[in-house]
Parts: structure tokens; C-alpha cells; sequence
């Protein structure tokens, strides 16, 4: 297992090769990505929208077999859900709600990992929800799969 330690990323889990190389830009430069001052570096979707305390884009890396896969972002640092402020998980449903509307999702899953990379699977260390949108045209036996662990 790849060492985390003082990195904001795990290259382990990194799922494509295009992903695996800016996560190593990511870890040479030793910035967490997803903090507002280095998002646009490193993230190449538009932000959707933004709340008081997350940010919504979509996922430069979506999954395999979805339709829409977003990633509200956390705007300031925090690997915890301890970290979040009063209020967060208020703020992160009205975005998840907007999405639902504007996009017409009619089914779907949300999905968050929190605190150590090398256990929970996450990429990136900073707090992140995903709104995932399996795709209806995919073969039937396919599936979306969320990485845990």
C-alpha cells in the first residue's frame, strides 16, 4: 500500500492512468486538491453551483455505467465528518435536491468516505459526497461500483 502520510491523495486507488498521473502532480506539490485555492488546478469540470459549505461539479472521473455522477466538495478542509461544520449536511441536501430537479434524476445513490485513504477507498483525503446516476442503457448485468475499503 502506498504510503499517505503528508499527501492528500492515494495513488492506490486511483482507477485510470489519466487520473493516476495528476493525483502524482497532486503528490509532488504536496496541495490538497479539493481546497478552494487549488480545485481549479487540479479540476477540470465546471462548479454547477455552489452553498454555503460544498461545492457541486461533476465527477472528472466518473464511474463506469453511469448516466451522471457529481461530486459535492467540501469548501473548506476536512477528512472527518467531525471536521464539518454546523449546518453541512442541511446545505449538502439542498444542492443534492437542486441536482435531483435540474437533471430529472429519477434514481440514484449517494455515497461518502470518510477519514484514512488506505482503509475507506477514497482518492482524495478531502471530505467529498458523491450523487451517482447509473446509467439505464448500460447491459443488465453491469453494474456501478462505490469502492469501500
Amino acid at each position: 500500500m502506498t504510503s499517505t502520510e503528508g499527501s492528500f491523495v492515494n495513488l492506490d486507488n486511483a482507477r485510470l492512468d489519466e487520473q493516476r498521473r495528476v493525483m502524482q502532480d497532486i503528490a509532488a506539490n504536496a496541495e490538497c486538491p479539493f481546497c478552494p485555492e487549488n480545485l481549479p488546478t487540479y479540476h477540470k469540470e465546471p462548479v454547477l453551483r455552489e452553498g454555503s459549505q460544498w461545492t457541486l461539479t461533476t465527477n472528472q472521473w466518473p464511474y463506469e455505467f453511469t448516466r451522471l455522477h457529481l461530486l459535492a466538495i467540501s469548501r473548506y478542509h476536512a477528512e472527518s465528518l467531525a471536521d464539518l461544520h454546523e449546518g453541512s449536511f442541511d446545505d449538502l441536501q439542498q444542492l443534492f435536491t437542486w441536482a435531483e430537479t435540474t437533471y430529472g434524476i429519477a434514481a440514484g445513490g449517494l455515497a461518502m468516505r470518510f477519514g484514512d485513504v488506505r482503509i475507506n477507498g477514497a482518492s482524495v483525503k478531502h471530505l467529498h459526497a458523491h450523487l451517482i446516476v447509473p446509467d439505464p442503457n448500460k447491459p443488465a448485468d453491469a453494474k456501478v461500483r462505490f469502492k469501500i475499503s
